[in-house]
């Protein structure tokens, strides 16, 4: 039996009970599988973080994501929080971080000013599908409780990807965004079609200047009817606007995303693009956090 250390965090956002909330197991050594998606259940959020000891010269530890129902290979709002806690439990300076994912070794970035952290995550490669065919998308669209007259005809309903692929579906009015009552099952059995489990649905309509985009994420087939706000959905979307070219830019494209509005957990994440002959080369987020507690629990 070991002490486990373990905070809950709300992730893109200073102010307790909004933003993302995730688990974090900052001494997870010894845990095993079905250990991890019991603490993963209990705690009932989207995702629960572990972090593990270094297990060769190539990273500074390992992060390992469970939803409460199954392992995901990386999760950008969690790791937010990771970072937010080993930081806070290790009192550390601004310092680069090599993590190894299930996608690979990457470097998250810990940023200290006046006493407290923002954390800078560099996601995986960045991939775009093909535009989804018209029987698929009008089956997403239907599901999602739109209709074609609420998408963006500038926006192709694309797979994006930085290691956790969402669908993307660009719609014109944030009323629209804010009215959505998705059929969850639907939405199941298409995931199982296009290999992907995810559907962020956005739109450009802000009246704040600093933000540009504003979304809603559904993923019911690995257990999160709603995802309060997605680093894994707003940094492919970085990507996607850039590799459609929806966006201006030239070496490098940021912009501000908030999500969470209809579930009363507003948070912001900001995305950086970085571009080689057009195209997407580097990915990354960064965001605040909060502590909403910590405890220990015997395991």
């Amino acid at each position: 039996m070991k002490k486990r250390i373990i905070y809950q965090i709300d992730s893109f956002t200073k102010d307790k009970f909004k933003g993302n909330p995730a688990g974090v197991v900052v001494n997870a050594d010894g845990l095993d599988d079905k250990q991890m998606q019991n603490i993963a259940r209990e705690l009932n959020n989207s995702e629960t973080a572990f972090l593990f000891s270094p297990d060769g010269p190539d990273c500074d530890g390992v992060i390992r994501y469970f939803t409460p129902k199954t392992e995901v290979p990386i999760c950008g709002h969690a790791t937010i929080a990771a970072m937010y806690a080993k930081a806070l439990e290790e009192n550390l300076d601004s310092c680069i971080l090599k993590i190894k994912t299930r996608i690979g070794v990457l470097p998250f970035e810990i940023i200290r000013s006046n006493g407290d952290y923002q954390v800078l995550m560099t996601q995986g490669k960045f991939e775009l599908s093909q535009k989804l065919d018209e029987q698929i998308t009008n089956k997403i669209i239907a599901a999602l409780g739109l209709e074609s007259f609420d998408i963006n005809s500038k926006c192709p309903v694309q797979i994006a990807s930085t290691g956790h692929s969402k669908v993307m579906i660009g719609i014109h009015h944030r009323a629209r965004l804010n009215e959505l009552k998705p059929n969850y099952s639907q939405l199941s059995e298409l995931s199982n079609q296009i290999k992907c489990n995810g559907y962020f649905v956005f739109t450009f309509d802000s009246d704040q200047k600093d933000i540009l985009t504003y979304g809603r994420m559904f993923a019911p087939a690995i257990g999160i009817q709603e995802d309060p706000v997605t680093g894994n959905a707003n940094g492919p979307l970085g990507g996607y606007l850039v590799q459609n070219k929806l966006v201006d830019f030239q070496d490098s494209f940021e912009f501000k995303g908030r999500q969470g509005e209809k579930m009363d957990r507003p948070g912001v994440v900001t995305v950086k693009v970085n571009i080689e002959n057009g195209t997407p080369s580097r990915i990354q987020i960064k965001g605040d956090a909060v502590v909403i507690f910590k405890t220990e629990i015997e395991m």
